[in-house]
């Protein structure tokens, strides 16, 4: 049977703001839901809807006019069939499934989605990216499910007693829940004799945050909260050496077979612990000392806080800010030569959804074209061969090993060299190389941060897609 594709031609005609009063409270609905899903298949079934606090994001931009993300979610009127609000997002279901265990495996996922609260019956229908129909294009989705909400069912609506002794700290305050990205940042694997060094890493991989550009010109526009957050005992689990610990969000490394990937897969308790916070942006910062992070477009970001010896306290920063930008503006893996366990990551001949990657090598077509100066080449040619071969060496380094960092610093080196190429240095351009692909997968910049180690700033492409989704949040 033919799969229906819903194809959403995106355009600031949609982006005309509703009248938030007239549709919906203060308040925010969260909506729970489990995916179950296998390769190329999945379907949902609903778990919950809650009534949380106030709604802590925009009340004038509630239509998503920025097509990102591998899901998209509406919530539309039921009596008048009017679209009243849109957000795109990827899941950790959506990764697992370009995996080899989701060759032959079912596995189902705790999801959920946040939007403002209805005074009237609506559709929530989500959308998954269709890339057997979408050939070279982002725009087509198909329809996985729709469920109704009747905001007024006393009985079905959840609106449990939230517990008042948390602790909150407030680490950057600007103003009001609309018009600024609130950020949530938690702690997982933190004892209750350790809720200082949280206190402090949370503190720094802020001012860290906003060091770096755009972020260090929009401070302003942002709010950051830090919540407690006690587990038993101290780090997280390292299944691959079978440490297994009583931290509370349930973060381990090791996903997907990664050994520096840290996720949770407890999406409820962690939903459960910061539904009494506003917030926009969740990061988590796990208390270990492997090298590792994550970020998932609009689900959180995690990042460890204890350097693997001194001097390499840099680490953490750099995997804090490059994990924040997977997860607040959809920015994709500009690096191709470190080993992932994804198997298909970026099907062959579909263009991908992330504002800094391409497979297109036409100039009209580049998604970037207006930042390209019509005196680069595209392709732009680099020392792509030169490169490739540093990193074969790299990629045979033991992490582990006494002399480890030593020789990946000798390394390094090199490769900045190569990065450095005073011919490409801040310019735009189409550099082959990205998105786990070395050939026939593009990138907007020779160096940047979402490509390399080195300490360098989002590159323009990067650094505008972060830009317009601080707009999308404060305007």
């Amino acid at each position: 049977m033919k799969r229906k594709v819903v194809i959403f031609f995106w355009s600031y005609s949609l982006a005309v703001a509703q009248t938030y009063t007239e549709w919906f409270t203060p308040a925010t609905v969260r909506f729970d839901y489990y995916r179950v899903a296998t390769r190329g298949r999945e379907f949902l079934t609903f778990d919950a809807v809650y009534e949380e606090g106030p709604w802590p994001g925009s009340k004038t931009v509630l239509l998503d006019t920025l097509n990102l993300g591998e899901n998209l979610f509406t919530v539309v009127d039921v009596e008048t069939g009017k679209l009243l609000y849109s957000r795109g997002f990827s899941t950790i279901c959506g990764e697992w499934q370009t995996t080899m265990e989701a060759m032959n495996t079912w596995r189902t996922f705790h999801e959920t989605v946040r939007f403002p609260y209805p005074k009237k019956p609506v559709y929530i229908t989500f959308y998954k990216r269709d890339s057997v129909q979408t050939r070279g294009t982002t725009l087509a989705f198909r329809k996985l499910h729709e469920f109704y909400i009747d905001p007024r069912d006393s009985v079905c609506i959840r609106r449990e007693y939230r517990d008042d002794r948390i602790v909150v700290h407030e680490i950057l305050i600007n103003g009001s829940l609309e018009n600024h990205v609130d950020i949530l940042i938690v702690g997982d694997g933190y004892t209750k004799e350790e809720m200082e060094k949280f206190h402090s890493d949370a503190k720094h991989c802020t001012d860290v945050l906003f060091s770096v550009y755009p972020f260090s010109r929009f401070r302003n526009k942002f709010n950051v909260r830090a919540l407690e957050v006690v587990s038993d005992e101290s780090g997280i689990d390292k299944p691959d050496i079978h440490v297994w610990k009583r931290n509370t969000l349930g973060t381990q490394y090791n996903t997907f077979g990664s050994p520096r990937y840290i996720l949770t897969e407890d999406n409820k308790k962690l939903r459960d612990i910061i539904g009494s916070v506003p917030y926009d942006i969740v990061t988590i910062l796990v208390n270990d000392n492997r090298y590792g992070g994550g970020g998932i477009f609009n689900l959180y970001t995690t990042c460890f806080t204890i350097p693997v010896q001194r001097g390499q306290e840099w680490e953490i920063d750099y995997v804090y800010v490059h994990e924040f930008g997977h997860c607040f503006a959809g920015l994709g893996d500009e690096y191709y030569s470190s080993q992932v366990s994804y198997v298909d990551f970026y099907p062959e001949g579909v263009e991908p959804w992330e504002p800094n990657l391409t497979r297109k090598n036409v100039r009209n077509e580049i998604k970037w074209k207006m930042f390209i100066d019509d005196s680069t080449p595209v392709p732009t040619p680099w020392n792509k061969s030169q490169y490739d071969s540093v990193e074969v060496e790299r990629a045979t380094l033991n992490r582990f090993s006494s002399d480890y960092y030593v020789k990946r610093e000798q390394l390094l080196r090199q490769t900045r060299t190569i990065l450095n190429d005073p011919r490409w240095k801040g310019k735009v351009g189409l550099f082959e190389g990205g998105g786990y692909v070395s050939f026939g997968m593009y990138r907007p910049s020779l160096d940047c941060k979402m490509f390399s180690l080195n300490p360098v700033d989002f590159d323009p492409v990067c650094a505008a897609a972060i830009e317009r989704m601080i707009e999308q949040y404060t305007k």
